[in-house]
């Protein structure tokens, strides 16, 4: 069953004015219940107010957005459920980073929402497990915290109101190598943990590649493709005409294979390139033995 579901969604920022611009533009769109689905396209492409349909942030100009089935807009009162329902992490959403200490922080969301003591502190500690945080740091002020630790604070509010879907703008944006990687598969692991929906949007086409189930790839205010990686990532041509590269490995094993390598070309993640050469190195010494041999 799709928890998101879009049907002839289209948005225009100043319409009718000079400045008059499509976003988002006749975009249909499902994607199921537990899916990790990462978002890319070039800048303008309209995968930021895309994602802020999907919890109401943003009213379409046209067409309908459903989660659960249910029409968002069918009842304009009830849109403060759907944003308890989806939840949506900003861009450095460190900056949104306010209370005396990291567990008000992350107990704010789950107190507006008027549950018991004993419920804010499971879910407040429930969420900083699942960021990473540890225990000692939730007394601490967030602003004495490292940008990493920080960004995980703020994931980690949005996560303790427990979204069925949760949808993260450049969650790694900023941060180094190595924070990026811990960020990503902090997510992964909550992702597999609670099963539910989440949706990443990125530029990176490797951080995709390595985290992600499935690709939706935004191209001038459209849905160019929305499929599995493999499916995805096998458009190269198509992926680079428009501005998006993919991942360098991928661009590897396309340039062996153009040079005779026989190689298997579809290949996204570094690990899946190092499992191919492993079998092509095996195979040459097998060739190599026999050779010896005869």
């Amino acid at each position: 069953m799709s928890v998101i579901k879009t049907e002839h969604l289209t948005y225009t920022y100043n319409g009718g004015s000079p400045f008059e611009k499509v976003a988002v533009d006749d975009v249909n769109l499902e994607i199921e219940q537990g899916e990790l689905v990462g978002i890319i396209g070039h800048t303008g492409s309209g995968k930021s107010t895309l994602i802020q349909h999907f919890n109401g942030l943003v009213k379409p100009t046209a067409g309908k957005v459903y989660i659960d089935g249910r029409d968002i807009w069918e009842n304009p009162k009830d849109i403060r459920r759907i944003r308890f329902q989806v939840g949506l992490v900003f861009q450095y959403p460190e900056y949104q980073l306010f209370e005396e200490t990291v567990y008000k922080d992350i107990a704010y969301g789950p107190t507006n929402i008027g549950l018991s003591k004993e419920e804010i502190d499971e879910r407040v500690r429930e969420a900083a497990m699942f960021v990473g945080l540890r225990e000692s740091t939730l007394e601490k002020s967030p602003f004495e915290l490292s940008g990493g630790q920080k960004r995980r604070v703020a994931i980690a509010g949005v996560i303790a109101m427990r979204p069925e879907v949760l949808i993260l703008d450049e969650p790694t944006a900023g941060l180094d190598p190595k924070g990026r990687d811990k960020i990503l598969g902090q997510i992964k692991q909550y992702h597999e943990a609670q099963k539910n929906t989440v949706l990443i949007v990125s530029h990176s086409m490797e951080d995709v590649a390595k985290y992600c189930q499935k690709a939706l790839v935004m191209n001038q205010s459209k849905v160019f493709l929305y499929d599995t990686i493999e499916n995805v990532f096998s458009h190269t041509e198509e992926l680079s005409a428009m501005g998006l590269a993919v991942p360098q490995v991928t661009r590897i094993f396309h340039a062996l294979g153009a040079r005779g390598v026989e190689v298997n070309p579809d290949i996204f993640t570094v690990e899946a390139g190092r499992e191919e050469l492993l079998k092509l190195l095996a195979a040459h010494h097998v060739r190599k033995g026999g050779a010896a041999r005869a």
